[in-house]
């Protein structure tokens, strides 16, 4: 399928996240509550190809901007108990292919947290082009998906009483990103 078909504002080429407008989060069941957070320092860019199979995306978050508004809970997120800020600064999402089905768009990809690489898939919305007052053009996207944290070798917990743990295995990755056309 063209880009032209899917979104014919949106030209071939490369497109860099602007991170001061765009943003990489993340949730999590903890006890009885969702606790969000974010990484605040994170780049990538997308190279759009005529034909939308053919497009590629990149991104590296750096672990330790993690922050879910807690200072002592991200103090542990990033030892060697959960995310191992030290051995593992970095995550990386690499495209493996782009695909529409049925008028939704997804994008799978290798995601490699903690040294440990894996696949996922993420459902993205396309929300528009627009010229910045810079001049500049800019696209929207969004786009998610869940994963397993035990599938990265993520196996803190604490167990409960009832058979519950601290911590649910699911985390829902949500994005919002904005880039600039090159």
């Amino acid at each position: 399928m063209s880009i032209a078909a899917v979104a014919p504002e949106l030209t071939a080429g490369t497109w860099n996240i602007d991170p001061g407008h765009s943003e990489v989060t993340f949730v999590i069941r903890h006890l009885m509550t969702k606790v969000r957070g974010t990484f605040t320092e994170f780049t990538g860019s997308v190279q759009l190809a005529e034909e939308l199979g053919e497009s590629t995306a990149t991104a590296e978050i750096q672990v330790g901007s993690l922050d879910t508004r807690n200072p002592d809970r991200d103090a542990h997120v990033r030892t060697s108990d959960v995310l191992d800020v030290e051995k593992f600064p970095t995550m990386t999402f690499a495209t493996k292919g782009v695909r529409a089905e049925g008028g939704e768009y997804f994008l799978d990809g290798d995601l490699t947290i903690k040294g440990v690489t894996r696949p996922v898939t993420l459902s993205v919305e396309f929300n528009g082009v627009a010229e910045d007052p810079w001049g500049g053009t800019r696209a929207g996207f969004s786009a998610e998906t869940s994963i397993n944290r035990k599938d990265w070798g993520i196996e803190f917990n604490v167990p409960l009483k009832g058979e519950k743990a601290l911590l649910s295995d699911k985390v829902d990755i949500q994005l919002e990103i904005q880039a600039v056309r090159a």
